[in-house]
């Protein structure tokens, strides 16, 4: 359902949601809830949407779909950390619209996994699971976390989230690189521009930046060029920060080892030489997918939801449109 009618101002705003409105506590009164999860036909008029949540983990053609029919929207909420699945149409919204992130929601899984792909890497699991499935005893002595040195390339609420569960694992120390240089309580964050010097001293590498003009394959050849012989690449951003052709020569040479929990192309096809290529440990995009997104992402909705029916702001605004 598609329409180019003016929208009626005098109309109860609608929201889409992802989820049935009976089923996220807290939501307030005085708001028309349209249940849209990305299926083919729309919900309602798309011009009387003011709130729009965008569906979770349903791709970017789903997410800005509706964008184009909704001269009315004032916040585009997303339920991932990152916006890069609705930036090529923000053009097309109002000026004044707001675009909200899901800061809050996906920090702790997201450092759970980044902390099992460190672990499960060094420590050779991978190799241990197909040694069981050979009914091998692979036995010696593998790397530890232990004393190593830990490089965060982006260090927002994900990156301080992985530094947290870090602390418990007795590494050497743990360097922090940010757009801007800037203080936090765990210590300096460097810069982008200091990355070159910094990358040759660390033993583990993760990636938890957005995914933007800034970013977009900044780890190319230069980069991982200059990672230490046997380091580790922890990506959980997005695929698109790694050049994927840079880092399988790197992998075949068996000069690095990765563990990427996402990829580029994503999903990964069948038949991709990442796939199989060494030293190389992959997970479907699962960094916020766990039990704890549900309720997490819920309560969020339901503050969000709160401060705009009260015409109070939204928080976790990271772009105003015009």
């Amino acid at each position: 359902m598609t329409s180019t009618n003016t929208p009626d101002v005098t109309k109860t705003p609608d929201v889409w949601l992802p989820f049935p409105a009976d089923e996220v506590p807290g939501l307030p009164e005085g708001l028309n809830y349209r249940l849209w999860d990305g299926e083919p036909d729309y919900p309602a008029d798309p011009a009387d949407c003011a709130y729009y949540v965008v569906p979770y983990m349903k791709g970017a053609e789903v997410a800005v779909r509706p964008l184009a029919g909704m001269p009315a929207v004032r916040v585009v909420q997303t339920l991932s950390a990152g916006i890069d699945h609705v930036e090529p149409a923000l053009g097309l919204l109002p000026a004044g619209a707001l675009v909200c992130n899901a800061k809050g929601v996906h920090e702790a899984s997201t450092a759970e996994l980044t902390l099992t792909l460190i672990l499960a890497s060094l420590r050779g699991v991978p190799g241990f699971v197909h040694g069981q499935d050979k009914e091998e005893w692979r036995s010696g002595f593998y790397p530890a976390l232990a004393d190593k040195s830990v490089l965060i390339v982006g260090y927002g609420s994900i990156g301080s989230a992985i530094e947290d569960r870090l602390a418990p694992f007795e590494c050497a120390r743990v360097v922090r690189v940010a757009r801007s240089a800037r203080a936090t309580a765990h210590g300096p964050v460097h810069p982008l521009e200091d990355l070159s010097a910094l990358l040759p001293e660390a033993d583990v590498v993760v990636l938890s930046t957005p995914l933007n003009p800034s970013t977009q394959g900044l780890v190319d050849a230069k980069f991982l060029a200059a990672m230490a012989d046997g380091a580790l690449l922890v990506n959980v951003a997005r695929g698109g920060v790694v050049d994927t052709e840079a880092l399988l020569i790197e992998l075949q040479s068996g000069r690095l080892r990765a563990a990427l929990d996402v990829t580029d192309p994503e999903p990964l096809p069948a038949g991709h030489p990442l796939w199989h290529a060494p030293n190389v440990l992959i997970t479907p995009h699962v960094g916020g997918s766990t039990s704890a997104f549900l309720p997490r992402a819920k309560r969020l909705l339901a503050g969000q939801l709160s401060r705009f029916a009260a015409g109070e702001p939204v928080e976790n605004v990271v772009r105003t449109i015009g």
